[in-house]
């Protein structure tokens, strides 16, 4: 995973600067699109800024390695694919000539790993998938190795739980596809001490083992309880709709009632007032009978107002 060597500085080669074609600004220094062949036999080929690559361009080295993309002030910097000697490739980020950021490295084992990277290592959330069983894990890393919680996807079952320096540790459980999962927890076990010399202390290997605990049936959610998920959760946010106008409707029928009683105490006073007038003298008696009817229309038609408010 390495990087087998590193470029190197044209600025920085001595009096042999090997052999240089392209643009130059006016301190004659490598400026613009160019193609150099470095002391060392490496080249590369790309964009300069002030005598350093920066910029997209494309760099091989002596030893067949090879990294396409961008520079920044001569460092790898930005998005760009990096091709190893071994075959091995990664395609992403980078940050100050390291992997950093979001990237996906395929190994020369055919193992890739798809995730965030810090300091040329996996850090982050990331997904390994192991070549030869199909297995995955899925979770989240920390220098490199398993760290927190994660799953560990086999072609039949799989782990959830937590990871520590690589390894499942602690509380956990295994899902099986035959519609079961097993609680239970890993517990770390102390084997016998590694003697790696007069100058190192012996280094105690930990091994984890599985207790197993209970086992309870997988509850698999069907689309008619997905559905009826669904129609309480819209139940609970908003009123059902017959209530609004429910409650429009009480509000018409308390104005309807005011407007009746109104009506009424008018028509009743109306009633208790003289019905003749003293006509002039050789003329008739006029009744009231006129602004009776009239009084008697404006109640019939108010019914209909009423119905079409």
């Amino acid at each position: 995973m390495s990087d087998f060597g590193s470029e190197e500085g044209e600025e920085d080669q001595g009096p042999y600067l090997g052999e240089y074609e392209g643009g130059r600004n006016e301190n004659e220094e490598r400026h613009g699109h160019g193609k150099a062949t470095l002391p060392n036999t490496d080249t590369y080929e790309g964009m300069y800024d002030c005598g350093k690559r920066h910029g997209q361009g494309v760099y091989r080295f002596k030893n067949g390695a090879r990294y396409i993309g961008e520079y920044l002030k001569n460092r790898k910097h930005g998005q760009g694919t990096f091709i190893y000697p071994d075959g091995s490739k990664y395609e992403g980020s980078w940050v100050d000539d390291q992997r950093c950021g979001f990237g996906k490295y395929s190994y020369v084992n055919g193992d890739t790993y798809e995730g965030e990277w810090k300091d040329h290592q996996r850090h982050g959330q990331g997904t390994y998938t192991y070549a030869a069983t199909g297995t995955k894990y899925v979770g989240r890393w920390q220098i490199g190795k398993r760290e927190g919680h994660g799953e560990l996807i086999h072609a039949n079952h799989k782990y959830v739980g937590v990871f520590k320096e690589d390894k499942p540790m602690g509380k956990g459980k295994y899902v099986f596809d035959i519609g079961c999962e097993q609680h239970g927890e890993y517990i770390p076990i102390e084997q016998e001490k590694e003697d790696k010399g007069d100058d190192e202390e012996p280094s105690a290997n930990i091994i984890p083992k599985w207790k197993a605990g209970q086992v309870t049936a997988i509850h698999l959610k069907t689309e008619e309880d997905m559905e009826e998920e669904e129609a309480a959760k819209e139940q609970t946010e908003e009123p059902p709709a017959a209530e609004q106008p429910a409650e429009s409707q009480e509000e018409t029928t308390s104005e309807e009632k005011k407007e009746k009683t109104e009506e009424g105490e008018t028509e009743e006073k109306k009633e208790e007032e003289p019905k003749t007038e003293t006509a002039p003298e050789g003329g008739e008696e006029t009744t009231a009978g006129g602004e009776e009817g009239g009084n008697q229309e404006s109640t019939e038609q108010a019914p209909e107002e009423e119905q079409t408010a």
